[in-house]
């Protein structure tokens, strides 16, 4: 505790000037040497954590693409499952729910649906009387089944031509139930249960909506979520650029591909027009990339895969880096222009992220001699530093990370100190490490949540967050925590983004802090705390 408070004394007394002192200089920024900017998460691209009301008009809302589901044969008392994962016919036989008794949801309308294995595999049903199987690579009529839902979780499942399934004596899931069942213990009534329903995203409220609906709700959104005002704030609160998030369905506009809506273009050249108007810079970020590559909700994936590692999603993700680079290269508001959001080091292997970086600098580059081209990270089991070795691009480059102290089993039982600790112990030599690397300049995102320690919810915010597994810290270690990292983060070479501007929850965004008193942010040399 000495060793932490002896460092807070000396670290606060310089703390007003410190944060925005002159350390490294970003070409570009009117009077400022260091980006200090304000992610604008949740509008062109969505986040249902972010504004949950975007989807509470949708019909059957517990089941969108990627919700997962287990059915149980109310008969047997055994659930459907896919043996191995898939690759065989099912069977009703497990008495336990695990993996392979776990099916994905593909939203096809309101009650219409494809089930997929865990290894990938679509249920499907060749006709009546077919015994079900999960072989099928690709999804279809004959993968496509219809659920009747009655009030207390019964379902019947129904092919595509009308036949309902049922769990015979023998165990097999056969599509010849006679009639039509009712919803007493008989062979074709099924108990279905939610295991999870975590994606919350431009897939899901496109497909859920259906078209003209979500273009409504997208529209209304686009149009009112951020504007022109959100800029000036931005602006009065010492703000000097603003990180936004796009799809690549923005490179298809007016009419993307089903099912996304169209509408982001014209928004994010509202954002650079009000970026101009009130001397603020803009980084464009590639957040989420053809079939996804993270598997999250931010990334528009459909069902939690990661699809991105195909020639053809890596050569899409570069028309659409040409695309962006060749409408704002030559606008006064761009910054940079960031080629990929949190690729997943799981999912994502090095010799394809790293040619598609390469080739991503070279294609800004052909548009921009010197907007900043910006590569993030892997998340997950992956060093910073091997995009430092991975020679991508020789001007204005620069490393976006990514930080967290949780997600890891290594902070389960770390104390409130040791949270503070690891900040200085680990992070800050590694900051200062890159910063000497005479590489790519060193980007942190900024999300300091120290106002509540209360609810430690596991929203999966992007950026550095100030979220730990800490349960019983008090409010004031909790801010130590904040302070600590962005005293910390601010020696970045680039800057640092706060996460997110506003939310639907009114709490934990940059807009919540400042009228609060948690920041306090100037265009002159005004200490953030009070």
């Amino acid at each position: 505790m000495e060793l932490v408070i002896s460092k807070w004394v000396f670290a606060f007394s310089l703390f007003s000037w410190l944060i925005f002192s002159v350390t490294f200089s970003v070409e570009g920024l009117d009077e400022d040497s260091e980006v200090r900017g304000v992610n604008l998460g949740g509008w062109l691209v969505l986040e249902g954590w972010i504004k949950p009301s975007l989807f509470e008009g949708i019909p059957n809302p517990d089941m969108l693409d990627g919700t997962q589901v287990t059915f149980k044969s109310v008969k047997l008392q055994k659930y459907v499952c896919a043996e191995n994962g898939g690759g065989s016919d099912i069977s009703v036989n497990r008495d336990a729910a695990s993996s392979w008794e776990t099916f994905t949801l593909w939203r096809v309308s309101e009650s219409e649906f494809q089930f997929r294995t865990v290894q990938g595999q679509f249920l499907s049903c060749y006709g009546n009387g077919c015994v079900v199987s999960a072989t099928a690579k690709s999804a279809s009529s004959t993968e496509t089944f219809q659920i009747e839902r009655n009030n207390d979780d019964r379902v019947h499942i129904k092919t595509k031509s009308g036949a309902y399934l049922q769990a015979t004596i023998d165990n097999q899931l056969v599509a010849d139930y006679p009639g039509n069942p009712g919803w007493d213990d008989n062979a074709s009534t099924f108990e279905m249960a939610i295991v999870a329903n975590n994606l919350h995203g431009d897939y899901q409220l496109g497909n859920g909506y259906g078209h003209n609906k979500a273009k409504e709700v997208l529209e209304r959104h686009r149009s009112t979520f951020i504007d022109a005002g959100d800029f000036e704030f931005l602006h009065r609160n010492g703000i000097n650029t603003v990180r936004i998030p796009v799809g690549w369905w923005i490179a298809y506009e007016p009419n993307p591909p089903a099912p996304f809506i169209g509408g982001t273009l014209k928004a994010l050249d509202s954002a650079f027009s009000w970026a101009h108007a009130y001397k603020i810079k803009c980084i464009i970020d590639l957040h989420a990339a053809p079939g996804s590559q993270n598997g999250m909700e931010h990334s528009a994936s459909r069902d939690g895969t990661v699809g991105w590692t195909t020639s053809e999603s890596v050569s899409q993700s570069l028309h659409v880096i040409d695309f962006l680079a060749s409408r704002y290269a030559k606008h006064p508001a761009l910054l940079g222009i960031e080629l990929l959001n949190e690729p997943s080091a799981a999912s994502v292997p090095l010799d394809i992220l790293v040619p598609y970086y390469k080739h991503g600098y070279e294609i800004v580059r052909k548009h921009s001699p010197s907007a900043y081209v910006i590569v993030c990270q892997r998340i997950g089991n992956a060093n910073p530093i091997e995009l430092y070795q991975a020679d991508i691009g020789s001007h204005n480059l620069v490393v976006d990370l990514h930080y967290y102290n949780l997600f890891d089993p290594f902070f389960v039982n770390l104390s409130p100190i040791e949270n503070i600790r690891f900040i200085y112990e680990s992070r800050e030599p590694q900051i200062h490490a890159l910063n000497d690397a005479k590489g790519p300049l060193v980007f942190i995102g900024v999300s300091p949540r120290f106002s509540d320690v209360i609810s430690f919810s596991d929203f999966d915010s992007g950026e550095w967050v100030n979220e730990w597994n800490v349960t019983n810290g008090t409010q004031a270690e909790y801010q130590d925590f904040g302070r600590t990292q962005l005293e910390v983060y601010d020696a970045a070479s680039f800057g640092w983004s706060y996460w997110t501007l506003k939310n639907d929850r009114e709490h934990w965004d940059f807009e919540w802090n400042i009228k609060n008193n948690y920041l306090q942010l100037s265009k002159h040399s005004e200490p953030i705390f009070n």
